[in-house]
């Protein structure tokens, strides 16, 4: 999330400082997730979070966004089809297709979860992208 903590690429935007160290995962998901707006992203590519997502037919409204980050790493092939210097650039602003937007919200009820917009194409006739909730979070003072 905040940059170096997992390597470069990533940039973290949040109105706290402990929202990092607030949370820690309670279940790794990464299940595909259908998002609602109420009104549609100018930058389809580039969204913000959205205000509700469907998960396992369950719809979960979004109360609050508690911190969004970016992660513009490429990832296997596309990892080294780039001369250095380019790819040095690309971790940092992105290149097409390739970028996750992660978005760290608490929905009504109080769950907390980190879900994603991955700009990946899946195959050349799927150029949009895809959502996916990538983890539930509990608050990192209720471990033992």
């Amino acid at each position: 999330m905040p940059t170096g903590a997992w390597g470069g690429g990533f940039s973290l935007q949040a109105g706290r400082s402990d929202v990092t160290d607030a949370w820690v995962p309670l279940h790794f998901l990464d299940e595909p997730i259908e998002v609602h707006f109420d009104t549609p992203p100018l930058l389809t590519r580039k969204p913000d979070a959205p205000q509700a997502f469907v998960w396992r037919e369950e719809r979960f409204a979004v109360d609050d966004i508690l911190a969004t980050w970016s992660d513009y790493r490429r990832r296997g092939r596309s990892e080294r089809n780039m001369q250095p210097a380019h790819a040095q650039v690309a971790v940092r602003r992105g290149s097409w297709g390739v970028g996750r937007f992660y978005f760290r919200v608490r929905v009504q009820g109080g769950r907390v979860f980190d879900i994603y917009y991955d700009r990946a194409p899946e195959d050349a006739g799927d150029r949009a992208g895809h959502w996916f909730v990538y983890r539930e979070l509990g608050p990192a003072n209720a471990l033992p």
